[in-house]
């Protein structure tokens, strides 16, 4: 009898070795065990260290420190030395002598080759003899996918080297290198990149080396972008490295609060799992996966009806992000009068969100049980269509208290949890720009108070979603998100995080927990719009995920297809 082969959790910790060290259960360990067992040649391994199965691992020496991983399909031989935290990422080719310090991140099907044939014109290539002086790569780099590194290479600690460079000469430390053959673009502590950094000539994800698509060509310059893309660099760097001080400083004996002194509650716990995962790609520190799971399960889940409502969106993505789902189908049996009956007139934001809950029940049905909530989903699609208004663009009608605001809020929470949740593109994307742009304008919601999470999110994320279907507006939504960028990125309280609202008089001024999980999304809308998103070294995988949930055909009915699993769109 054939041995059975690996389940599709192995089969997913293959492909998302990160996933291993904070969040696999006892059996993948028992596995994992198994596997390490089994390598051959001298073997020094670390605890929490991960080698996929479908990796090619035939080393005469291997040594890995705590939590790297060799993912699915990498080709390691020779003798190989990894540091702490660091990551051989699938379909990498590592061969040779070739030693890795602390924090290294080598990216899908880079290639470190520590040895050499001759090239004497006396005999055949493959008779040539062959010469080894091995590979040194310092601790905090980053080699983006698709590099190529050659025998002899000595990269210097905190260097990025540029998805696709070909390695030739030795890196000095703190340098950002990229080409064939690579060149120095610049010192990593300069303040100000070149223009051709800042325009994504490195396209690589630094948590994992693993490639970006480029963004277009008219989000490629713009004056204020060399000194942003370096803020934000630097910020994203500030941010993975004080996490953990953040998250520990809102727990507080057995639960998460949003800020300390606040009374508990379920979000905390939701967003806390999404910080930690956008910058560390694992469970907060000290929780188990398992833990996290039962707890979630238990919250109220209810569509149309309060806070439960959105417990719809940040339990459901919580438990995605720790591989797990609700235990049951989400009941959305509305009739679609009930969409009629809320408060389009007077709170346009609070009938937006009723309807994200409702959508993205229908989106986590599907995709987490296979309920056939297609009749849900087309009646809701339905309503929204017939309903649109095709000068603004928009559900609802400004009022004379606060202008477009409850509008466009309400608009940013429908079209998350229906449009861009199922991939469908927007009815009237140019009325909804002018629409955005009008808004965009009123000082009351942009500045002191109004400066908040919200406001900002309920732009950008329309902004960036239109954008996907025109280039109308564009010139105004850059000015209006490079502002925005520079606003957010000097409100960090380090230790702490941010605040909900920065600027704000009361307790949302304070950081905490729903400020960061939404400013860091924020801030990653910003910066892909303007076309520099790959500086941050992360990219949301929960509910500000910018790829749908699930993807339901337009020419087939019945027929749906899961959306990309957030793990990344990067293809780490």
């Amino acid at each position: 009898m054939t041995a059975p082969g690996p389940g599709p959790a192995v089969r997913r910790l293959d492909f998302l070795p990160w996933e291993y060290a904070g969040g696999a259960a006892e059996a993948d360990r028992e596995r994992q065990a198994e596997r390490q067992r089994e390598l051959s040649g001298k073997t020094d391994l670390a605890p929490d260290v991960y080698v996929a199965e479908a990796a090619a691992v035939f080393c005469d020496e291997l040594r890995m420190g705590e939590r790297s991983y060799i993912g699915a399909h990498a080709y390691v031989t020779g003798s190989v030395a990894l540091g702490a935290d660091t990551t051989i990422n699938p379909f990498a080719v590592v061969r040779g002598r070739i030693t890795l310090g602390d924090g290294v991140r080598i990216g899908a099907y880079a290639s470190l080759l520590a040895f050499n044939h001759g090239t004497a014109p006396d005999r055949p290539i493959f008779r040539q003899s062959q010469t080894s002086l091995g590979i040194t790569v310092g601790d905090d780099v980053w080699i983006g996918s698709n590099v190529t590194i050659l025998d002899g290479i000595t990269i210097g600690a905190h260097s990025i080297v540029g998805a696709g460079a070909v390695v030739t000469k030795n890196v000095d430390e703190w340098s950002v290198v990229a080409g064939n053959p690579a060149r120095k673009l610049r010192d990593r502590r300069d303040p100000k990149p070149s223009a051709a950094t800042a325009a994504g000539a490195i396209t690589a994800d630094p948590a994992s080396g693993a490639t970006a698509p480029s963004p277009p060509p008219f989000t490629r310059s713009s004056a204020a972008q060399p000194d942003l893309a370096a803020l934000a660099a630097a910020f994203a760097g500030k941010a993975r490295e004080q996490v953990g001080e953040v998250l520990s400083r809102c727990f507080e004996g057995e639960q998460f609060v949003d800020q300390p002194g606040l009374g508990g509650a379920v979000r905390p716990w939701c967003d806390a799992i999404e910080i930690s995962d956008l910058l560390l790609r694992r469970a907060p520190e000290g929780h188990s996966t398992d833990d996290l799971i039962r707890r979630l399960r238990t919250a109220e889940i209810s569509v149309l009806e309060g806070p439960a409502g959105y417990h719809v969106l940040c339990v459901g993505y919580a438990l995605q992000l720790l591989g797990s789902c609700f235990e049951h189908p989400i009941d959305v049996a509305l009739p679609s009068s009930a969409f009629d009956e809320l408060p389009w007139a007077r709170n346009a934001w609070s009938a937006g969100a009723a309807i994200d809950s409702v959508g993205t029940a229908i989106a986590r049905n599907l995709n987490d049980h296979m309920d056939s909530s297609e009749d849900q989903h087309f009646q809701l699609m339905g309503w929204l269509t017939v309903r649109a208004d095709p000068e603004t663009g928009m559900w609802g009608q400004p009022n004379p208290d606060d202008g477009w605001l409850q509008v466009v809020n309400g608009f940013y929470r429908l079209t998350r949890g229906t449009y861009a949740q199922f991939g469908l593109p927007l009815p009237y994307p140019e009325a909804t720009i002018r629409t955005l742009l009008l808004h965009s304008q009123d000082r009351r919601v942009f500045t002191g108070d109004g400066f908040n999470a919200c406001n900002v999110l309920d732009v950008i994320h329309p902004l960036w979603l239109a954008g996907q279907q025109t280039d109308y507006g564009r010139a105004e939504g850059r000015a209006w998100a490079e502002r925005m960028l520079s606003e957010i990125l000097t409100r960090w309280i380090d230790g702490a995080g941010f605040a909900f609202a920065p600027d704000g008089t009361d307790d949302r001024a304070t950081p905490g927990l729903q400020g960061t999980e939404m400013w860091l999304a924020i801030i990653w809308l910003l910066t892909d719009y303007l076309g520099f998103s790959d500086v941050l070294g992360y990219r949301p995988r929960g509910v500000h995920r910018p790829e749908p949930l699930v993807r339901i055909g337009s020419t087939s009915l019945g027929r749906w297809t899961p959306g990309p699993d957030g793990s990344s769109p990067l293809s780490y």
